[in-house]
């Protein structure tokens, strides 16, 4: 049974979070915000054969064509609104009317997530159940409010300034296609999101591995076991000419010129440090903080002297480049090993079983935490690669709303330090609190208090409620406590450290949780 929601719901939804989008135009942004203005001035002002080229300003074009080429459609309306902001040598300008354009080319850019989330909602299923009467307890409504109302991009796209909506929109409906079984659709619109921005080849395993699968070959065995017989070339030619199609209208006016070389460069720059200058809650931030552990145990052992240590390793906690000592230092070749390792079971098990659509969601989930756990230089934003998908998850499964539970509170708390102005807290409280406080009351109404643990929250088990209490303790500590213990210049990376770490210990018990329901899960529902 699909769980369909009345359009009147839906668009209350999408005017009530808009209204909140626009309340949020006057406040704080980050440098993002001068680095997407430099991008309109590039591809307005410059000659394509220079957009790859163009450096006067530090923040360089370095996202795949296709998001260049939206740049400068955007900068041919921006002309209407102040002309300036599209000098390349007018470096951090922000009149008025340029941040008013570049906000709400974020909020009219989001349309694409709002018809996006609406397909996606038309895809819920209630499992045999009749519709409910209460709004609380509709999927589709649930699922609507997760995604439109989803902190992380609210917070990390107005606030701090980025499209993540945009993008986020083109990849849920990749999404909705797969579930609707319009392969190829599906393939088309993650091609184009690929050359959107390229952070997304994470996920493409799952991709091509779904549809070689489901889609190449055309049958299945009675165990569900792919027929080898049953392989379909015409099908491979066909998802081939919409793969290959879509990569060369974005990269071919860059190879005509001879510039492919230059355009990867910038989109796989190699000069980076395993984490980003604030650490991502992921399983390098426990191994950096265990190497700073073991460090000073063998200092006072004498294990290592002070002549051994590598040059500032860790000043302020915000450099980028972070060089171990007590524990062996990390290369880029080791984080591909183990992110690719991480995958490799949920790739298989997608490969060997019936291979639905479901199958699919959950791999492209498992490959979005494998990436985010073991990559590169991962952003703290890139958690939101992992809690978009998952609600489509969290209001059709009981475990699985557990795990979204747990996930995006401490995913979404550990994006508070990127707004660190005063100004900003109680936005950002607020706004987290909406979120979680729904998330909370909407998944119990829909699963019921049944098996509920004395002293537990909805749906967590006791220790999980614990670590969710440790989350406030966190706050409040880097919010009040650091600054009344007269530790702000002494230890002014502590606040930082602290939030990475804790948050990656909630991260990674999600990460095994779901892991271990995808891998024991039994193939109860038909397939869709």
């Amino acid at each position: 049974v699909r769980g369909k929601m009345a359009a009147p719901v839906f668009f209350f939804v999408v005017a009530t979070v808009t209204v909140v989008k626009l309340l949020l135009i006057p406040s704080y942004r980050s440098t993002d915000f001068e680095v997407h203005r430099n991008w309109l001035a590039i591809t307005h002002s410059r000659p394509l054969s220079q957009w790859y080229y163009e450096d006067t300003s530090e923040w360089t074009l370095d996202y795949p064509p296709l998001f260049a080429w939206f740049e400068f459609l955007l900068s041919h309306v921006a002309r209407f609104f102040d002309p300036a902001m599209l000098r390349v040598e007018n470096l951090n300008y922000a009149s008025f009317a340029t941040v008013l354009f570049q906000r709400l080319s974020v909020i009219v850019s989001d349309l694409v997530l709002v018809y996006a989330v609406y397909e996606c909602c038309q895809c819920v299923r209630m499992a045999g159940k009749k519709r409910p009467s209460e709004l609380l307890s509709q999927p589709s409504f649930v699922l609507a409010v997760l995604l439109l109302w989803n902190f992380g991009l609210l917070i990390v796209d107005h606030i701090h300034f980025q499209y993540n909506g945009f993008l986020t929109g083109i990849k849920l409906l990749s999404i909705a296609r797969i579930l609707q079984r319009r392969h190829l659709e599906g393939a088309f619109w993650f091609s184009l999101l690929l050359n959107f921005k390229h952070i997304y080849l994470y996920i493409s395993p799952a991709y091509f591995t779904y549809l070689l699968r489901a889609h190449c070959f055309t049958r299945a065995n009675k165990d569900g076991s792919v027929q080898w017989g049953s392989f379909s070339l015409l099908n491979l030619l066909n998802l081939g000419v919409v793969v290959v199609g879509v990569f060369a209208g974005s990269f071919g006016p860059f190879v005509t010129m001879g510039q492919l070389g230059q355009v990867l460069s910038r989109l796989f720059p190699v000069k980076r440090g395993l984490v980003h200058a604030y650490w991502a809650p992921n399983f390098w931030a426990l191994y950096n903080v265990a190497d700073k552990a073991a460090t000073s145990v063998a200092l006072r052992t004498r294990l290592l002297t002070p002549d051994d240590m590598q040059q500032a390793t860790m000043t302020g906690g915000l450099v980028q480049e972070y060089t171990h000592n007590a524990l062996p230092s990390i290369t880029p070749l080791v984080t591909v090993i183990l992110t690719l390792a991480a995958m490799m079971p949920a790739l298989v098990h997608l490969w060997r079983r019936p291979c639905t659509p479901r199958d699919f969601l959950r791999c492209l989930i498992l490959c979005a935490f494998a990436s985010f756990l073991f990559g590169y230089h991962v952003h703290e934003k890139a958690i939101i690669l992992i809690i978009i998908p998952l609600s489509l998850l969290a209001v059709e499964g009981r475990h699985y709303g557990q795990v979204f539970l747990l996930l995006s509170t401490c995913g979404h708390l550990s994006l508070f330090p990127l707004l660190f102005t005063q100004a900003e807290t109680p936005c950002k409280v607020c706004l987290m609190l909406m979120f979680t406080v729904f998330a909370f009351m909407s998944l119990e109404a829909l699963y019921g208090s049944s098996k509920k643990r004395p002293y537990s929250l909805c749906l967590l088990s006791p220790v999980e409620t614990v670590y969710m209490v440790g989350l406030v303790l966190l706050q409040l500590y880097c919010s009040v406590g650091h600054h009344a213990l007269g530790l702000t210049n002494r230890l002014p990376f502590l606040p930082l450290m602290l939030t990475s770490v804790y948050c990656a210990l909630g991260v990674m018990w999600s990460w095994l949780r779901f892991y271990h329901l995808t891998l024991t899960e039994r193939h109860q529902l038909k397939q869709s």
